[in-house]
């Protein structure tokens, strides 16, 4: 898939630029094989990483530090699986050095992920904040992962964090965008990008957030578990385009009332004159 994004709209987060405001994942896919294609027709740029899976070899991440083109594709390593901020902060680390095993030297991103709750997945914000302090401080790009807390929002802003995460309804849920609201606010009042984060399910809902004013969406479940994950993918990434470009040209303001799209001067009447 060639992206149309214009030059002039390129995504920057921290020192890097984006020409796709879609992220994707790398897990859950049934083959490596089908992630690959998934990844390519997608038309993404960056993808996220779980550090202590691909650490620990886990099912279904053999090989795939070797899978991806790493050279065409940014990594965004990730905290998946940490609890509390000190195991967030550690993998972190590891994940510095993923990407330099990638052959990515200066990449300092990490999408940051403190996720104490097994049972509903839900970001724990006190351990977030800390752990996200403490990476700014040592030189990380922190891309943090929140539910959507306009106040955690512009703490984590406040700390130094590139962008911020909300996340749109749980972990593969697919529920949609169950806290528009509250992503408006966290939109209307930042200052870095935002990136809607879990619970996509359908690409409507992906250019949903974009005509919000969502800079990016990241989105894995809904594309790895799709019938078709190439085709799924290929469609998230053109709904991307579509919500970006609505959002830059500027919608039709809501009225209260009918406004006719025709003109209702000058008509002919139909009458025998």
């Amino acid at each position: 898939m060639t992206s149309t994004t214009h030059p002039s709209d390129l995504l920057t987060i921290g020192n890097r630029h984006f020409s796709s405001r879609l992220f994707t994942g790398t897990g859950k896919y049934p083959s490596m094989a089908v992630m690959q294609q998934s990844i390519e027709r997608s038309g993404c740029d960056m993808v996220t990483v779980a550090v202590r899976r691909v650490q620990s070899v886990a099912a279904g991440h053999e090989g795939l530090m070797e899978a991806i083109d790493w050279s065409k594709i940014w990594m965004l390593p990730n905290t998946a699986g940490c609890t509390d901020a000190e195991e967030a902060i550690r993998v972190a680390r590891l994940g510095r050095e993923l990407a330099k095993l990638a052959g990515q030297e200066d990449n300092t991103f990490i999408k940051l992920e403190v996720i104490p709750d097994s049972r509903h997945l839900l970001p724990d914000p006190i351990g977030t904040l800390d752990a996200a302090e403490q990476l700014v401080k040592e030189g990380f790009t922190v891309l943090p992962y929140i539910n959507a807390d306009p106040l955690l929002a512009k703490r984590l802003e406040e700390a130094g964090c590139a962008t911020v995460m909300p996340l749109g309804s749980p972990i593969g849920s697919g529920q949609g965008l169950n806290n528009a609201a509250n992503i408006a606010l966290i939109i209307e009042n930042s200052s870095v990008p935002v990136v809607v984060d879990a619970g996509i399910g359908v690409p409507s809902e992906a250019a949903q957030a974009l005509e919000m004013g969502a800079d990016a969406v990241l989105v894995n479940s809904a594309i790895a578990l799709a019938g078709d994950p190439g085709g799924m993918a290929q469609a998230m990434g053109q709904a991307v385009e579509a919500g970006r470009l609505a959002y830059c040209s500027g919608r039709l303001p809501k009225r209260a009332q009918a406004s006719a799209s025709s003109p209702t001067q000058g008509l002919v009447s139909g009458k025998d004159s």
